[in-house]
């Protein structure tokens, strides 16, 4: 009956995306019928609306789902990896170490193809996530969700500042602002054929020791006890964690609380099996991505409102509601 129930819930979840996509494909500052956008998928016609479409909308739309999707799920992996109910790769500093990365690049390389920005953005991410378990380690009552929470809030402070910093010394605060807004601007097919295959790879990976994860948010004993080997587990899943953020900021810059808000959604619907919750929250991330990108280029249209503003007015409450909830607001 429950495998019934979650299959069920997963046919309902699809459909809804899809349909988020197609509002996604068809609101702007051009109003585009719906069925230009499926003449544009499924066709070889051409008109100035199918042009808007396949080359300016669908690359953007592909890039929030892909972006949606890997920081949902990347969420999802810390927060079972840390048991840790408010742990999230921008809350965390791995975004922040990744959008460092990428400002030291486009300082110091500016010549650099987006496949050595994002090895970039990888080295940040994992730089960023170093230093803020490094410090909250410190401590001798360890890895507290308090002390990892503190620890990530002013590690991403010191390098957004260095990034801000980066780009008013070298004069690229245009450039770093243009990422750092977290939009999806100007995203063309060229950059999405080398990140979009390490977003998958990720995904892929994560869903493949989603087991391993189950039990490891349960109990660290109960795992050495199957035969587990944890640490090899937890440095795979950490290396998932990094590519995702990392090939995320590489593609729309430094995003917070999607991977925060979302895992916690999911689980309300589909428990705490995170066979389930990996690929429900993969296509909730994506859906919610979409809808962000949609309300920023409709809301003051012809003019983009910064879709990290639009995320952080939504995330901000759903983080203080999880902190007084005491991390089970929706479980």
């Amino acid at each position: 009956m429950k495998e019934k129930a979650l299959a069920f819930k997963f046919i309902l979840a699809i459909p809804v995306f899809i349909c988020m996509f197609f509002l996604a494909m068809s609101f702007g500052a051009a109003e585009i019928s719906v069925q230009d956008v499926w003449l544009a998928l499924t066709t070889s016609e051409s008109n100035d609306a199918i042009s808007i479409i396949r080359e300016i909308r669908l690359p953007r739309e592909v890039a929030a789902i892909a972006v949606g999707a890997a920081l949902a799920v990347s969420g999802a992996i810390m927060q079972g990896l840390t048991r840790n109910p408010l742990a999230d790769p921008g809350l965390l500093g791995l975004t922040a170490g990744a959008n460092a990365a990428l400002a030291i690049t486009i300082a110091l390389l500016p010549t650099a193809n987006y496949f050595l920005t994002m090895v970039a953005c990888f080295d940040g991410a994992a730089i960023g996530a170093g230093l803020v378990f490094g410090i909250s380690s410190m401590k001798k009552s360890g890895f507290s969700p308090f002390h990892i929470v503190l620890a990530g809030a002013a590690v991403s402070a010191f390098l957004v500042a260095i990034a801000e910093g980066i780009g008013i010394y070298f004069k690229i605060s245009k450039d770093v602002s243009m990422w750092t807004a977290g939009g999806m601007i100007g995203t063309n097919w060229k950059q999405l054929q080398i990140i979009l295959p390490f977003i998958l790879i990720g995904i892929v990976l994560a869903i493949f020791l989603s087991k391993q994860l189950t039990i490891l948010s349960l109990n660290e004993e109960v795992a050495i006890g199957l035969g587990q080997n944890i640490f090899k587990v937890k440095i795979l899943l950490f290396i998932v964690i990094i590519i995702l953020a990392g090939a995320s900021v590489a593609l729309v810059g430094n995003l917070t609380f999607i991977g925060l808000m979302i895992p916690h959604i999911v689980r309300s619907f589909v428990g705490t099996d995170y066979r389930f919750i990996l690929p429900m929250a993969a296509i909730a991330g994506a859906a919610f991505m979409l809808f962000a990108d949609t309300v920023g280029r409709t809301l003051n249209a012809p003019f983009e409102t910064p879709v990290v503003a639009i995320i952080s007015v939504i995330g901000l409450p759903f983080f203080l509601l999880i902190v007084r909830k005491g991390g089970r607001a929706f479980v």
